[in-house]
This record gives C-alpha cells, sequence and structure tokens, in this order.
C-alpha cells in the first residue's frame, strides 16, 4: 500500500478517482502531507498545479482535458512523470498509479 496525494478540487470526479485508488489498496492523502506519489488535476489553475508538483519530491501523475495538448505539454516540460487524459485517468487511474509507484521503485 502506498501514500497517494490527491489535488484534485473537483469533488465528483476527485472522489471516484479517491475510490479506485482506495479499491486498489492505496491510502489517500492531502497534497502537503508526506506521500509516495502525486495525483494532480490539471484541467484548472494550471501553474499554481504544476508549481505544487514540481515541489512534490515524488513522482507525479498528472490528468489534463484531452482538448488542451498545450497543458499536456507544459505539464510534460515541467517534469511531470507521467500526463494523461481525464478519460483515461478515469478509466486506468489506478493501474496507472501503479505503474508509476512500481517504475519509480516505490509503494
Amino acid at each position: 500500500m502506498a501514500r497517494i496525494a490527491l489535488l484534485c478540487p473537483d469533488l465528483l470526479f476527485g472522489s471516484k478517482v479517491q475510490g479506485a485508488l482506495r479499491a486498489a489498496g492505496h491510502e489517500v492523502v492531502a497534497p502537503n502531507e508526506p506521500a509516495d506519489l502525486l495525483v494532480v488535476d490539471l484541467t484548472a489553475d494550471v501553474e499554481e498545479r504544476l508549481d505544487v508538483a514540481r515541489g512534490a519530491g515524488v513522482p507525479t501523475l498528472g490528468f489534463y482535458s484531452h482538448v488542451e495538448q498545450d497543458v499536456r505539454r507544459a505539464a510534460e516540460e515541467a517534469g511531470i512523470d507521467r500526463v494523461v487524459p481525464r478519460s483515461r485517468m478515469a478509466r486506468e487511474g489506478a493501474a496507472l498509479a501503479d505503474r508509476l509507484l512500481e517504475e519509480s521503485g516505490g509503494g
């Protein structure tokens, strides 16, 4: 079980992601708590959230609206480890987190 920090102000979507992560056996914590992985919503307040991700010190998984390709590029340039469309996060969020944790040697 890993500690995963989730930064997703969208309560409905955030609860879906949180539920999937918990069902996969992870503990979901606030972004300011110690964690093994940060999952960050890049659909709003992008620069602020990229700053949080840059300073996280842990692997990061970001998701964005599929029509915002400039956000995807900005996230990749900022060093977000994996950047996926929101729809993929909805379908595969826990599996994406597990793979990233495995690749980084965490969790």
